[in-house]
């Protein structure tokens, strides 16, 4: 089966056109687990499924590695836009993409028939506890809460993109150790589908770092939802202005919240190689 390997600031994935292959979608969560395997696969950090719908131009499914479907990916995006454009499954520009997240607009920026970047409407994000989804007793934000984590207490801000994510902001990000906190807040009780995990450090008001740890995958160079999610977070605590520079260890995203509600997520995507698989 014919692949592309692609990635957005180090978020890689294997993107498949089933179209011109026999592949069912009852397929993709087990293609998924085999080929984003590091050492028996193709390795990467999701599958991509360029799909076709009447909703939109074109309609995108992503799976993690553990076989688990996202709502939704915004380095992915970038990548499935860059894709369909320059393998000449459409020249449209804009261009509309169905997910499980609900209607996504790309602007392309396309230099001599080569995307050079993507904006996204990442749409406006949702902040409703029980939308995110987190347990408790219902109301309109999560900001700032203690999360009891193994016995010690971390102060979380929730946002959801489409999909779930926790923020944590922090003092020094060199010193988290994300690969302990990571799971144990992803699969915490509180998070029913799980959660994306975010640790954040505020630069100034226009700047940030952050690592993430990525339901159904673990540590990722990047996150597109995830970078819309701290800037969301950061503007909620008062640490950051509403446009800012997210610097992910894969790289920078621009992230703007604007006045009408929509967060606009700008960034690279890039085409590693074509590939086959049995």
């Amino acid at each position: 089966m014919r692949f592309t390997k692609m990635h957005g600031l180090g978020n890689d994935f294997a993107i498949v056109d089933p179209s011109v292959q026999e592949i069912t979608e009852t397929q993709f969560p087990e293609l998924a687990r085999k080929w984003c395997d590091r050492h028996f696969g193709v390795g990467a950090d999701g599958l991509i499924f360029v799909l076709p719908t009447e909703r939109a131009d074109f309609r995108m499914r992503i799976f993690n590695p553990d076989g688990s479907e996202a709502e939704m990916c915004g380095n992915g995006i970038r990548c499935f836009g860059k894709y369909v454009y320059e393998h000449g499954l459409s020249r449209r520009n804009p261009l509309t993409v169905e997910t499980l997240a609900g209607l996504q607009t790309l602007d392309l920026n396309v230099e001599h028939e080569v995307v050079k970047s993507v904006e996204v409407d990442m749409g406006q994000p949702i902040l409703r506890r029980s939308q995110i989804p987190m347990s408790g007793e219902d109301s309109e934000s999560v900001i700032g809460e203690p999360l009891d984590v193994e016995g010690a207490e971390c102060t979380i801000t929730c946002v959801s993109m489409g999909n779930p994510h926790g923020v944590l902001f922090v003092e020094d990000l060199d010193q988290v150790p994300l690969s302990v906190l990571g799971p144990q807040i992803e699969t915490h009780p509180a998070f029913p589908q799980r959660i994306n995990v975010h640790f954040a450090q505020v630069l100034s008001p226009t700047e940030v770092r952050m690592r993430v740890w990525e339901r159904g995958a673990g540590i990722t160079l990047a996150c597109g939802t995830g970078a819309c999610a701290v800037l969301v977070a950061g503007v909620l605590t008062g640490q950051t202005e509403r446009k800012a520079t997210v610097h992910l260890p894969g790289g920078p995203l621009q992230i703007e919240w604007k006045a009408n509600g929509h967060l606009a997520m700008t960034g690279p995507a890039a085409e590693v190689f074509d590939g086959e698989t049995a």
